[in-house]
């Protein structure tokens, strides 16, 4: 049982993408008349977008946690200046 799920085609890149359950002999076979065939991968698609999900939001937290520590040094310096201020008063 052959059921194409989704097209997504990459003209930056020359790159079209099948998603769903079919025989890839037979779509490489009908693409091959249209120039160079070339399969990167075979498999199930949910995985890959699930892998890829979790590689995004392992560098969102990694962006999140380093902005946070830029945000503890700024509030840092400005009570090291606010008691180098209360020093100077004194």
């Amino acid at each position: 049982m052959e059921a194409v799920a989704d097209i997504f085609a990459d003209l930056k890149e020359q790159k079209i993408t099948v998603i769903g359950e079919m025989d890839v002999v037979k779509i490489a076979k009908r693409l091959k008349k249209l120039g160079k065939v070339e399969i990167v991968s075979v498999g199930p698609a949910k995985e890959e977008k699930k892998e890829e999900k979790k590689e995004e939001k392992k560098e969102e937290k990694k962006e999140e946690k380093k902005e946070e520590k830029k945000e503890e040094k700024k509030e840092e310096k400005k009570e090291e200046k606010k008691e180098e201020k209360k020093d100077d008063k004194k």
